[in-house]
């Protein structure tokens, strides 16, 4: 399965009574695909608000996104949580929607062991037909799937990916060590070139949002061998990848998003709207 180097994690549009907008989603999926080159969308992430989305509107979401995609990109649908049942349960069904791939989020609050956290995944890889992809994001879990448990994942058949949000150490282990064509991701947007100079295949972003087409070039650029090119690149939009994680996401990238007047509405409580200070930082990354 190809997902391609730039994933957006793609935000989910509410209206003014924080009510899923979903005449906006066809549009936000056409502006995420031709003009900021997405090649794949990840659909209900924590990006998307997941932990505050119904089950049936996570499902009415990703059925929309792969009908409006039309084969355009991939998509892959977030349908993990800390409920192993729940994730199998909820993973078939979006299965059934025609994705291209499901992202599975390590467990949050429960804290499992290493063994917990490789049971948790291999229950849901098997109970599924489709790609998997994990989803080690620390600093939201409480839990780091380490690379050790990582690379014993890899080698379940259908587990051919993983959203990692660890540093460069972790990513670099999990590349030499696991099966052979086994994708990596980088989970961290300052982070997109350095991962690639370990051997990752991408980046799961947010700031795709807005710079894809930049994030795009600039791994053409070190994917040719333009690495100087690559680096001046990466320095220019780093304010950016920082930027719109001053406060807590997405409400950063939803106002950067209405800056180019792409309409997302707010977030959800207990997330809030950036304040007028916050909007003025966010718009001067843009100037």
């Amino acid at each position: 399965m190809d997902f391609g180097r730039v994933i957006t994690a793609m935000v989910t549009p509410f209206d003014e009574q924080l009510q899923v907008n979903w005449d906006q989603v066809e549009p936000l999926i056409n502006y995420l695909i031709e003009e900021q080159q997405s090649d794949s969308l990840v659909i209900c992430g924590t990006t998307g608000e997941a932990p505050t989305l119904t089950d049936d509107e996570k499902l009415k979401l990703i059925e929309l996104s792969v009908r409006y995609t039309r084969g355009r990109c991939k998509i892959i649908a977030g349908t993990g949580s800390n409920d192993t049942a729940h994730t199998i349960h909820f993973s078939q069904k979006v299965e059934k929607l025609g994705v291209d791939g499901i992202l599975i989020v390590a467990p949050y609050y429960n804290r499992p062991s290493q063994e917990g956290l490789f049971q948790h995944f291999k229950a849901v890889a098997e109970s599924v037909q489709t790609a998997v992809i994990l989803y080690n994001v620390p600093g939201r879990t409480g839990v780091n799937l380490d690379a050790e448990t990582t690379v014993r994942l890899s080698h379940i058949s259908n587990i051919v990916a993983t959203k990692d949000c660890a540093n460069t150490d972790q990513l670099t282990r999990i590349v030499a060590e696991a099966a052979p064509g086994f994708l990596v991701y980088s989970g961290d947007d300052s982070s997109a070139l350095p991962a690639l100079a370990v051997g990752c295949q991408g980046i799961i972003s947010v700031a795709s949002h807005v710079i894809g087409k930049e994030m795009q070039s600039m791994i053409k650029y070190y994917l040719e061998g333009n690495v100087q090119q690559a680096a001046e690149l990466h320095r220019k939009l780093h304010p950016v990848f920082t930027g719109i994680f001053r406060v807590p996401s997405p409400a950063p990238i939803k106002h950067a998003l209405a800056l180019k007047g792409i309409q997302t509405g707010g977030v959800r409580l207990p997330l809030v709207r950036v304040s007028e200070q916050e909007g003025q930082f966010i718009q001067s990354l843009f100037v």
